[in-house]
């Protein structure tokens, strides 16, 4: 295992050096866009929110769009009129170098180069309440990432990146503000549009639940829970980062199940797997973590969650949001820090008592008020139509 690291780690190096060698010789193609989201982990967020707006606009019937996938042969994802090519591989590289447009909400490799004349729109994806990049506040001497990144190389991943982007999108007027803080990114280059991903959720109808339903085989005549939590920076092993699932679903189903049902969604970069409790079938739905968060979203009636950025982009539905932070003292205080003050600014109360929370949940104990005030500071620009907002700041030189 160790030589084969070693042999994949020379293969990459003599790789990233004949890029460097060759992709000025690459001429740009002014009608070639390339899509990458979360690291080529598949088709979803942001940027094939953009994509379906593009593809549905006459004025870029002639472009050619490519999506960039890790293992795409394995996976059974269909994207119509666009061309899918391995991530990191070696057409990787050539398209990289010849597209004109780069549509990212992910942070890119230090040895990806972009030349004058591309134009970089990092969309990212999320709206942040840990804090991120220059504004971690942390001891000297602390490290990041299961890398062990000193606090200096961390925040250069995020500058070399930085200084690449064309625009970068903030869904509202707080991320505009940390944005600039946290990236060091100078303000012209944000564009303050509302996240594209969330147009779904704005615009999806009734017939869009009830099919998403019976694609996840969710049963329609119950409420739905969501649990949605996020990662642990200090929870890994070498192959990736892992979460200790501190939730007693058998206590959720003899509380909740007789109105309620559970889909249980892990963050994208948990690699241990959960296994299967029969006991549970009918009430526990497992999905995959790569799954697309949206649809979850707009079937589901409550979410539960903790320091994830989800929060912020359900709120749109204006449905009840619990928080289950049983690590609090912990989260806070031996790892990032939040930028928001968690029991006055968040839509919803605070937990560390499990039984409290399902209790709260069954008796429909929440306040509205909360929720309310929490969107109109941090959701007034999702109105349905930020996927063409973007595309018309981005494209405005594409005749009308």
């Amino acid at each position: 295992m160790f030589v084969l690291r070693k042999i994949k780690k020379i293969i990459s190096k003599l790789v990233h050096i004949y890029y460097k060698l060759t992709y000025k010789f690459i001429s740009i193609d002014d009608k070639l866009i390339i899509f990458i989201s979360f690291h080529g982990r598949g088709y979803s967020d942001n940027p094939k929110a953009i994509y379906e707006a593009m593809i549905k606009d006459e004025r870029f019937d002639d472009y050619k769009y490519i999506w960039f996938i890790k293992n795409h042969k394995k996976k059974d994802i269909n994207i119509p009129k666009g061309k899918i090519v391995e991530y990191y591989s070696i057409p990787y590289f050539y398209y990289m170098s010849k597209a004109k447009y780069w549509i990212i909400n992910c942070k890119m490799p230090l040895y990806m180069i972009k030349k004058k004349e591309q134009v970089y729109l990092q969309t990212w994806h999320g709206t942040p309440l840990k804090r991120l990049a220059h504004d971690i506040e942390v001891p000297e001497g602390t490290t990041f990432y299961r890398s062990g990144m000193s606090y200096d190389e961390m925040t250069n991943t995020y500058d070399v990146d930085v200084a690449r982007y064309n625009y970068m999108i903030s869904p509202n007027k707080f991320c505009t503000e940390v944005f600039q803080s946290a990236f060091q990114i100078n303000r012209e280059r944000l564009i303050e549009t509302g996240y594209p991903r969330n147009d779904f959720i704005t615009n999806a109808a009734n017939e869009d639940i009830i099919n998403i339903k019976n694609k996840y085989h969710i049963p329609l005549n119950k409420k739905v829970v969501l649990y949605a939590p996020t990662w642990r920076d200090n929870s890994y092993v070498s192959s990736g980062y892992t979460f200790e699932l501190e939730a007693d679903f058998h206590k959720w189903k003899d509380i909740l199940s007789e109105d309620y049902v559970l889909i249980f969604k892990p963050h994208y970069l948990i690699i241990n797997h959960f296994k299967d409790d029969d006991t549970l079938n009918g009430f526990l739905y497992s999905i995959e973590a790569e799954a697309e968060i949206n649809e979850l979203y707009v079937i589901s009636d409550i979410l539960v969650t903790d320091y994830s950025s989800v929060f912020f982009d359900y709120a749109v539905l204006n449905r009840p949001i619990y928080f289950y932070m049983y690590d609090l003292e912990e989260y806070s205080d031996a790892l990032r820090g939040f930028y928001l003050d968690i029991y006055k600014d968040l839509p919803g109360h605070v937990y560390d008592d499990e039984t409290e929370m399902l209790l709260d949940i069954k008796n429909n104990i929440y306040d509205n008020q909360r929720l309310n005030s929490f969107n109109q500071q941090f959701n007034n620009q999702q109105d349905g139509h930020c996927s063409q907002k973007v595309i018309d700041i981005v494209f405005s030189e594409v005749s009308q």
